[in-house]
């Protein structure tokens, strides 16, 4: 059955969370007619995320109805090419998003700008290391741009959010209080900083004994009366305790439903179609112009949608597969190092350390958000000198909390009972009394780890997986066994009556089943040369020019920051550049 074909549009974009609501709101003071496909449900703050039906820890945090239903499309795994991927059937290891708002719906609102270390990590490394320190088969690359033409569009999504935090670096001054590792901003943050919590306050006592510089995590969650940019009026936080895995309920956690869609909905020249799942992008005979896509609605049926201009604006796997889908790009071939889609997939390195105290100290988990976290920078990215220890990146370490839900928020020690009186007992034994210190660190790209199409399994619509081949590399196993010793430093000052330690060693291999972040990074990198990128600054393909890429899927490696800062300051750049550039002459924006 020939499917049926729609008026053609300016603008189609698809997926419809941060990137896809902010690149519409962006471009739809131009007056041009977009169309926003969304393959899940639409869903918004009411009633949807009303309280106190978003407080259900079993359908939100355990059967995870804000996420990607893993029966219908997911993704094959496997170590190295050797092996035979597997489809991950349970999710577990991340969870991407479904839905109106996407992950930007259920993320902890962690908000961070990148260091400038971070966007020039190659030529930084060799500039103080040499080229013979990056290991062999590291594919490290630079960003397109520096800081400094990203910070306005970072100052701009920290408005959009209400966002809290407190400046560590001012044009070139330092802030006693803030972050002192930070690059230079022009502002301070829209609102004050989260409360700190007790665990935070011993964490960051320890952690100045030590001579470190230990500061409150700058959160989309604002902390005072604020409206934003788009004219649209934010909550006041009220630490809940149900940001991760959950939808606000209180318009105070940065997300496309609190701080951008209601102002979209004014413009008439825009329209969102929910449960409309696009399965490629459509180009013409030369393959080097987009036509539009083709989506499957909610009742099967095969659409055609055509259009001038199309952004790809899914969750970081989603975008690399329709590229693969599409015939757009050259595939990444690892046995030859060519090509460029699927290449430089990375992960996030985590680990922890539990800590329990009697029953005289009281840290009240329940009344946290996603990011109330007390952390250190001193360790993360070129922040510290690596000439003596063999390995590129770092991370953060930090004492979080995120709530205290009563399923998976329950710090028991690892010999308690798992179920019955026992169980119970050591829950009511060490509640209140458990903290956490936690690290977040980068993964660099290897020629061995990336995304490609899976020749065996395929989704519901008969459509190949995407298959990832990864594993975690030496170089990151050293880093994290460095920050472990770090972080137990801490903890040892920090003295509390037992603590059981959780890093991985230097024999660990990537493990789908414990949650690690949703942070998953490359396969449609940016870069200045598109034998080594998809995308160019502007996040405009090389090969189809009226095609844009956003998210995290353009990330050349993994920072150990939370990526949604990256993410959206760069989508507020590339639409600039289409508003301001692009559509008044359509065409490349960087010349290869």
């Amino acid at each position: 059955m020939a499917a049926v074909k729609k008026d053609s549009v300016d603008i189609v974009i698809v997926g419809f969370g941060w990137t896809g609501s902010l690149m519409a709101m962006e471009l739809a003071s131009s007056g041009l007619k977009i169309v926003a496909l969304e393959r899940g449900e639409n869903r918004d703050t009411y009633p949807d995320f009303a309280y106190p039906r978003i407080a259900d820890e079993l359908t939100y945090g355990i059967r995870l109805k804000l996420f990607q239903n893993a029966a219908k499309e997911t993704v094959t795994i496997r170590h190295k090419t050797s092996e035979t991927a597997l489809p991950y059937r349970r999710f577990g290891s991340f969870l991407p998003g479904d839905g109106v708002g996407g992950a930007g719906t259920h993320w902890n609102g962690q908000l961070w700008r990148p260091l400038e270390a971070d966007l020039k990590m190659r030529s930084t490394v060799i500039e103080k290391y040499g080229a013979s320190f990056i290991p062999e088969g590291m594919t490290v690359q630079d960003y397109p741009f520096s800081y400094e033409e990203l910070e306005p569009f970072f100052d701009k999504f920290e408005k959009i959010c209400g966002a809290s935090g407190k400046a560590g670096n001012i044009n070139g001054e330092k802030i006693a209080g803030g972050n002192p590792f930070e690059s230079p901003r022009k502002n301070d943050y829209p609102t004050r900083p989260l409360q700190t919590l007790y665990a935070g306050d011993l964490f960051a006592q320890a952690a100045q004994k030590l001579g470190y510089h230990p500061f409150q995590c700058p959160a989309a969650n604002c902390t005072e009366s604020w409206t934003n940019p788009y004219n649209v009026q934010l909550g006041v936080c009220n630490y809940c305790g149900y940001c991760e895995r959950f939808g606000c309920f209180n318009y105070s956690k940065g997300s496309p439903q609190s701080c951008v869609i209601p102002a979209l909905r004014q413009h008439s020249n825009f329209e969102l179609r929910t449960q409309s799942h696009v399965i490629r992008v459509n180009t013409d005979s030369s393959g080097k112009k987009a036509t539009g896509v083709t989506y499957i609605d909610a009742q099967g049926n095969e659409i055609e949608q055509p259009a001038a201009l199309v952004v790809l604006s899914a969750f970081q796997l989603h975008n690399v597969r329709l590229l693969l889908l599409s015939n757009i790009g050259k595939p990444y071939n690892p046995m030859t190092g060519e090509g460029v889609v699927g290449r430089n997939y990375a992960y996030q390195m985590t680990g922890g350390i539990k800590l329990f105290f009697d029953k005289d100290t009281y840290f009240n988990p329940f009344a946290a958000t996603g990011a109330t976290t007390t952390m250190i920078d001193d360790f993360n990215a070129e922040n510290f000198d690596h000439s003596k220890l063999g390995f590129v990146g770092g991370a953060t370490i930090s004492a979080a909390f995120s709530g205290g839900r009563p399923i998976q928020q329950m710090g028991i020690p690892k010999d308690a009972p798992r179920w019955g009186s026992g169980w119970k007992q050591a829950i009511k034994d060490n509640y209140l009394h458990t903290m956490n210190v936690g690290s977040s660190g980068s993964v660099m790209p290897y020629r061995q780890c990336y995304l490609d199409l899976d020749p065996t399994y395929k989704d519901i619509y008969g459509q190949p997986l995407l298959r990832m081949t990864f594993d975690w590399q030496q170089n990151e196993l050293k880093m994290t066994n460095f920050i472990k010793d770090r972080a137990e430093e801490i903890v040892k000052t920090i003295n509390p009556k037992t603590y059981e330690v959780a890093f991985k060693t230097l024999n660990s291999h990537y493990d789908v089943r414990p949650y690690q972040s949703t942070h998953t990074t490359g396969g449609a990198v940016m870069g200045d040369n598109p034998s080594t990128s998809v995308v160019n600054k502007y996040l405009q393909s090389w090969d189809v020019p009226n095609l844009f890429v956003t998210g995290a899927c353009c990330f050349p490696q993994n920072l150990a920051y939370n990526p949604t800062g990256i993410v959206c300051a760069t989508t507020l750049f590339a639409a600039e550049a289409i508003r301001t550039r692009y559509l008044a002459s359509p065409g490349p924006l960087v010349q290869a």
